[in-house]
């Protein structure tokens, strides 16, 4: 291998050095081996921390997590976050459908675009993305700007979050995403009569919807058409 990378807990931070030695007494080169240490994670419910001890024999497993909230939201949750910023892992929150919820907030957005397409095509109107090309000026709003700059970092932001292993990164970028388009969507009308002006709009719709759809898919978390 050219790397491997181990998810140690910040208890086990002494262990390092130890396996460096070892991988260097054994002739293996240890620039090829990373560490990422997470601190602990808190689980809450109806507000309160759930109390556990492994000592005890009293815990919650991750096989219990995920059928309570779901896969998807347990991995979302655990990286929504830095590895070395302990996690109060909300399972309340994990399964609400709102706005507080950065997965379903994310994951709505992408629905709700989806949506748009879905009552275009109910009103006998279809996208036409060579017009939308030769109608971006009416793409040059301060809220259409906005959501242009932020959909022109996606790159640079999957970069960084591999390169430095931090995927909330990521998780980031497609919450800050999907609140801008909820807000451009709740002030501004998309499906207009002006028939370039909505092909512009859709353009765009377009583009967020799809770099949603690519950000949840590296996180291995889909993309609803509906919800």
């Amino acid at each position: 291998y050219k790397k491997i990378i181990n998810i140690w807990g910040s208890d086990h931070h002494g262990y390092l050095p130890r396996v460096k030695a070892a991988m260097d007494a054994l002739g293996e080169d240890t620039n090829k081996f990373s560490v990422v240490f997470m601190q602990f994670a808190n689980l809450i419910r109806g507000g309160k921390k759930v109390s556990m001890s492994t000592r005890g024999g009293d815990f919650i497993s991750l096989h219990e997590l995920v059928e309570e909230v779901g896969s998807e939201a347990a991995r979302f949750f655990y990286i929504n976050r830095k590895a070395n910023q302990h996690l109060d892992f909300d399972l309340d929150l994990a399964k609400e459908e709102s706005k507080d919820n950065p997965l379903y907030y994310i994951q709505y957005a992408h629905a709700r675009i989806c949506s748009v397409f879905e009552k275009l095509h109910k009103d006998k109107r279809s996208y036409d993305e060579s017009l939308a090309l030769n109608s971006l000026e009416f793409l040059e709003g301060e809220k259409e700007v906005k959501i242009q700059k932020l959909l022109a970092q996606f790159p640079d932001v999957v970069s960084k979050a591999a390169d430095n292993y931090e995927p909330h990164l990521l998780c980031y970028y497609l919450r800050n995403l999907a609140g801008t388009f909820h807000s451009y969507y709740n002030s501004e009308r998309i499906i207009v009569d002006n028939e370039k002006e909505l092909q512009a709009k859709l353009f765009m719709l377009s583009a967020i919807r799809q770099v949603i759809f690519n950000g949840l898919d590296l996180l291995s978390i889909s993309s609803p058409e509906s919800m």
